[in-house]
């Protein structure tokens, strides 16, 4: 029988005198239990199995429904590989305790200790803080933890507890402060290091949901999907945070069967996107608008199928790399592999098979040029593109042709993308 991962807390004190680590996973599910998100939730519980621990610092699931709880713990009984601990966060509503049993709790372990608060409703509870207060007060507790979800106030972000919740949790550890190692919290899309009252304040919440910019100082492109690692050594407890390996989570990439089958079905959710989207622009050239709704509406439903498909194959580069990775394989189309199968398919009398080759190539070149200059993210400044919308070619610059220089097409028919 499988080893039960996920702790339901029935007691408010825990003792774990074998543990000299734990990793901190913020924010998986708020986002939905999307395959993506999920796969990054299954990277980080994977790269949090080098910890004797798991602690997810709130926001398990999107809502709190049985139906949520019972699919995140499926994944996380198959995928984690240590004892999961929760920590309560808002979105984790209703059949919460009934999974997790108690949500404010203390973890005794090997030279420190883990004192988890709830403030899922930007409160601090009393019963909260009067455990915080009794454990701080024991003799053998040297250096502690503190653990919530949304952070308490600090200089990067307005959406914290009020400065008034932090005098409350302050009150409730003042007496005992050089005992208080750490604050950690989740809530914030991103990660940042802050101080208060002289204390570090650890904020991540990249562990599954969509990492968002924070302020001008943290930017969404600057950060990585990731986890922290707490860790005793020589008698102190430090902490680092790890982005996730590009490789992580490979159980589907190993199974050749599913390798298979899933690059199959993303193909075939591409192509009904494209059949779908095709029929939308042939619709609205009609007129009949209302047709075409649907079936972009169709069309996008189909693209999101692909991309979970894809995203259990994926093995991402980090944000800032990608880029260069994607000239790679554009410039390998329009120097070599479209002009092989354009020559081919003229040595076989198929002109529609040569003319798309030709034309698709010409659009790949500019695509490795505007990547190229993309790489360079700070400098990039072009504010308009075209695509027409014909064969596909890419425009940009102040001023474009009247017409197509690969098919000829009106310049009034480009689509234009342009910064919002």
């Amino acid at each position: 029988m499988m080893q039960k991962r996920i702790q339901t807390v029935s007691q408010t004190l825990i003792r774990l005198p074998q543990v000299r680590s734990f990793g901190v996973i913020g924010d998986p599910g708020c986002d939905g239990l999307g395959t993506y998100n999920m796969k990054v939730y299954a990277g980080a519980l994977e790269e949090s199995a080098k910890d004797d621990i798991t602690l997810i610092a709130g926001d398990l699931v999107p809502i709190g429904t049985r139906r949520y709880y019972e699919m995140v713990n499926q994944l996380t009984e198959i995928v984690a590989e240590n004892d999961i601990y929760v920590l309560r966060g808002n979105h984790d509503t209703g059949a919460y305790e009934e999974y997790y049993g108690f949500s404010n709790y203390g973890i005794l372990a090997d030279g420190f200790a883990v004192i988890v608060l709830d403030n899922a409703q930007r409160k601090f509870e009393e019963e909260g803080l009067a455990l915080l207060s009794e454990i701080l007060a024991m003799e053998e507790v040297t250096q502690a933890v503190i653990a919530f979800h949304i952070p308490v106030p600090n200089r990067f972000i307005r959406n914290s507890v009020s400065e008034e919740e932090y005098a409350r949790l302050k009150e409730a550890f003042l007496p005992w402060k050089e005992k208080v190692a750490y604050l950690v919290c989740g809530h914030v899309h991103s990660r940042f290091v802050d101080e208060k009252d002289g204390i570090p304040l650890i904020c991540s919440g990249g562990g599954g949901a969509m990492i968002e910019d924070v302020s001008e100082e943290i930017r969404a492109c600057d950060v990585n999907h990731h986890m922290v690692h707490f860790y005793m050594e020589n008698g102190r407890l430090l902490w680092r945070f790890q982005d996730l390996p590009h490789g992580s989570y490979e159980t589907e990439r190993k199974d050749w069967v599913l390798k298979e089958k899933l690059e199959e079905t993303v193909k075939g959710e591409l192509m009904a996107h494209l059949k779908y989207l095709t029929f939308a622009d042939r619709a609205r050239r009609r007129g009949m608008n209302r047709i075409a709704v649907l079936f972009e509406a169709l069309a996008a439903s189909e693209y999101y199928h692909a991309r979970n498909f894809y995203s259990v194959l994926e093995k991402p580069a980090a944000f800032l790399d990608s880029i260069d990775a994607f000239i790679q394989g554009e410039t390998f189309e329009y120097q070599q592999l479209y002009k092989i199968m354009a020559d081919y398919a003229g040595e076989k009398c198929a002109p529609l098979s040569k003319e798309a080759y030709e034309s698709a190539a010409a659009a790949e070149k500019i695509h490795g040029e505007l990547l190229s200059k993309a790489a360079h993210m700070e400098e990039f400044s072009e504010e308009k593109i075209y695509v027409c919308p014909i064969c596909g070619y890419v425009l940009y610059g102040d001023s474009i042709p009247d017409r197509c220089p690969v098919c000829g097409g009106p310049a009034r028919q480009f689509k234009e993308f342009i910064e919002e």
